[in-house]
């Protein structure tokens, strides 16, 4: 082999500069994008079609909270049995979504709120009973207020 391209494979290898360590290759870090790009070829070769007209769409998991997407890009293949869902998408609690989210549930979620339900009663009478106990730090608000002398009022 000759020695001017040896020399200049060895000096390709080294990333930093002298005195670093040599690597085989250097790692590229692929961005989210790259990562959409991929995906949606990948959509594209299943020819999916978008669905327009969804608001929003809620993943409800097992632990109670929601995966939920406002206004969402749908797209889908019937043929592939695939749905795709994609946009900005937030993880919030089940109570929070209450009065929207009570037409979606299913019979597993209704449940779990049912647990819910029973458990947060307890709670605030667990609370209240706690601040009962100790009459000390309750403050009296509905007092009338003292009266006062017309001295300290002039200024």
């Amino acid at each position: 082999m000759n020695q001017e391209k040896l020399a200049k494979l060895q000096a390709q290898v080294r990333i930093g500069g002298k005195g670093t360590a040599r690597r085989k290759k250097k790692v590229v870090h692929r961005t989210a994008t790259a990562d959409d790009k991929k995906l949606q070829s990948s959509l594209k070769k299943l020819a999916v079609n978008n669905i327009a007209g969804i608001e929003e769409v809620n993943m409800i998991k097992y632990d109670g909270t929601v995966i939920h997407f406002n206004n969402p890009k749908v797209q889908a293949s019937l043929s592939a049995n695939t749905f795709a869902i994609t946009g900005h998408a937030e993880n919030k609690q089940l109570t929070e979504m209450l009065p929207g989210i009570l037409s979606q549930l299913g019979a597993d979620s209704f449940t779990s709120l049912r647990k819910l339900a029973e458990q947060f009663p307890r709670q605030v009478l667990d609370n209240k009973a706690m601040s009962i106990s100790k009459p000390e730090d309750i403050e009296e608000e509905d007092d009338v207020p003292g009266i006062v002398s017309h001295d300290t009022l002039l200024c």
